[in-house]
């Protein structure tokens, strides 16, 4: 039975965390650009590199695992022990938890350093596309939407 539980709690953490992954890449819009005026400027690749995006840190991968880990817990032992196992069990998790969700939601970025026609030289940070690569000397399109810039052909 504490089995069966403890998979259930886990299935749905994992899904949980799975749902909270967005794209960031530069062909991906979120509800609120779609359809928003955007700025385009034009520029060319200086450079290219790839960098790690961090990943999300909420309460839900803490939450999730300190349900798992205090599930897990309190199923050893007896009595007070039983309490006891528990709750560290639901702090062990609770870290594990956080731990999983800023790794499982972990990207691979990478940094655009773009020369503008006006002369700006900015770098912008995307998720890797693998669709879409650039290289230095490339032309490339920047929009710029409600104050988000992406880095298109």
């Amino acid at each position: 039975m504490n089995t069966r539980i403890l998979k259930s709690c886990l299935l749905g953490a994992m899904l949980v965390l799975g749902g909270c992954a967005s794209g960031l890449t530069g062909e991906t819009y979120s509800r609120d650009e779609a359809r928003a005026p955007q700025t385009v400027r034009m520029g060319t690749v200086e450079s290219v590199r790839l960098v790690q995006i961090e990943g999300t840190k909420t309460n839900i991968g803490t939450g999730a695992g300190a349900v798992v880990g205090g599930v897990a817990g309190s199923s050893i032992g007896g009595g007070r022990g039983s309490i006891i196992t528990g709750v560290l069990g639901a702090v062990a998790g609770g870290m594990a938890g956080a731990a999983a969700e800023e790794g499982i939601t972990r990207n691979q970025g990478i940094e655009i350093t773009v020369r503008e026609d006006g002369g700006q030289t900015r770098a912008y940070v995307q998720e890797v596309d693998p669709n879409m690569s650039f290289a230095p000397g490339e032309r490339v399109r920047v929009l710029t939407v409600n104050g988000t810039s992406r880095v298109s052909k």
